[in-house]
């Protein structure tokens, strides 16, 4: 399936349910595997905001809303247009706000922004979704709330509220998200409070916006809303709108079915990091970090490198034709620092790809009987991407799967990461020759 983006900008204005200040919002088509940004137009120099698990911020200040941090750069509750986007199936938006939070569209719900967006039109780019894909269950357990991601083909949310208000009680739902099913049954689900928590919630600075006209508000009673429910179960659709924007803070899509108990934003969003965690292999990387397969002394009888060109300083793990995880320490004494860049040192990206490589030569050299007469020389690097710098300090995680080993000749998939994220990713293609025959 390919990329898809909106045909023309298009703006929104509103009030922000927690500041109570109007903003503007500008949905600007964005290009192929640019992804979702958030750009403070209000701030000097308008700096950027990805829309990444990273720049999520947690906490319980945040439990009524989600934020998005870069820097001094926050967007306050980006929940209900990361939904609609996710809803809709846009891969790449640059929006403009003028202010720090997302204006809340005037009745609580989401439809406000897709019919903006079906204005604005779709255009399918030239480039194919990579979703995140849960291929093993991931779990978030905090006792009473509970956050489970299983296999799935596309994305199916089941969501069980528990109030001990009668009027909200128990809820469950589980859905198929797809454009359609999200515009008619989980976008015009609105947002609610109860009744007994506003007081607390104004005492806390927050939902200076909020109103019966953007939100229900539920007594033991009934609700306060002259409007009836859109849906017996409106409130539990409406988490499922929530837990759609938080997922998406992963900027990409996701395939899997997600099942939420009891959850909301904090829990949403710990469930998002242990999502990247389980993707990127970082939970596992961690534990490998103490862990010695080969040391330096060994890697230097296998490969022919010495200093300064020498770029693995560990073998965390090798398994015999299938994958290797090596290590590299970033120091500011790398000899390369010295021209890249001065006073703006970034590891080259070309270095990386050769320090890959080498972890990668490790395990190939490793399934030779002397390794101490063979060279591997490159012969092909496929789909190389550069996510972040590397920088002075940083400790790169090499983790390579051998997707194929036929004679002397080898491809293999490498990532790299660096506290968990990944910085690079490419396909290598390696074949081992005589360490004599190679000579001119």
């Amino acid at each position: 399936m390919k990329q898809r983006t909106i045909e023309r900008a298009v703006s929104f204005t509103g009030v922000g349910l927690h500041t109570g200040e109007e903003t503007t919002i500008t949905f600007g088509p964005g290009k192929a595997d640019e992804g979702i940004w958030f750009v403070r137009i209000d701030l000097p120099g308008a700096p950027r905001v990805r829309v990444c698990a990273e720049n999520a911020v947690g906490g319980k200040e945040e439990r009524r809303r989600t934020v998005l941090k870069n820097g001094a750069a926050e967007v306050h509750t980006v929940e209900h247009v990361l939904s609609t986007l996710c809803g809709l199936g846009l891969d790449n938006m640059v929006m403009e706000i003028n202010g720090a939070e997302v204006p809340e569209p005037s009745d609580g719900s989401a439809m406000a922004f897709v019919e903006l967006l079906d204005q604005a039109g779709v255009v399918t780019l030239d480039a194919e979704r990579e979703p995140l894909v849960i291929r093993h269950p991931v779990f978030h357990d905090a006792g009473a709330v509970q956050v489970v991601g299983t296999p799935h083909e596309g994305l199916k949310i089941s969501f069980t509220i528990q109030f001990d208000n009668p009027v909200l009680g128990t809820q469950h739902l589980t859905y198929e998200v797809t454009p359609e099913s999200f515009r008619k049954e989980i976008a015009p689900s609105r947002t609610f409070v109860l009744y007994r928590d506003v007081e607390k919630l104004r005492a806390l600075g927050m939902i200076k916006g909020g109103s019966l006209r953007n939100a229900v508000v539920v007594q033991d009673d009934g609700i306060m809303n002259e409007e009836p429910l859109r849906f017996p179960d409106e409130f539990v659709r409406h988490k499922i709108l929530d837990l759609l924007g938080d997922l998406y803070v992963l900027g990409r899509p996701l395939q899997g079915h997600v099942s939420a108990v009891r959850s909301g934003h904090p829990h949403n969003i710990e469930f998002v990091r242990r999502l990247v965690e389980a993707h990127t292999g970082a939970a596992e990387h961690r534990l490998m970090r103490e862990q010695v397969h080969f040391d330096i002394r060994d890697i230097e009888r296998i490969m022919p490198h010495r200093y300064p060109f020498l770029l693995v300083d560990r073998i965390l793990e090798l398994k015999e034709r299938e994958r290797v995880v090596g290590l590299k320490n970033v120091t500011v004494n790398e000899p390369f620092f010295v021209g890249h860049f001065p006073n703006h040192p970034i590891m080259p990206a070309v270095l990386i790809i050769e320090a890959m490589a080498q972890v990668g030569g490790v395990l190939l050299l490793n399934t030779v009987d002397d390794p101490e007469s063979k060279l591997v020389y490159f012969m092909g690097i496929d789909n190389a991407k550069f996510r972040k710098p590397v920088l002075p300090g940083d400790q790169i995680i090499f983790d390579l799967q051998l997707l194929r080993l036929k004679r002397r000749t080898c491809k293999m998939a490498g990532k790299a990461f660096v506290d968990g994220r990944l910085v690079a990713e490419a396909e290598l293609l390696s074949s081992i020759v005589d360490r004599e025959a190679s000579r001119p």
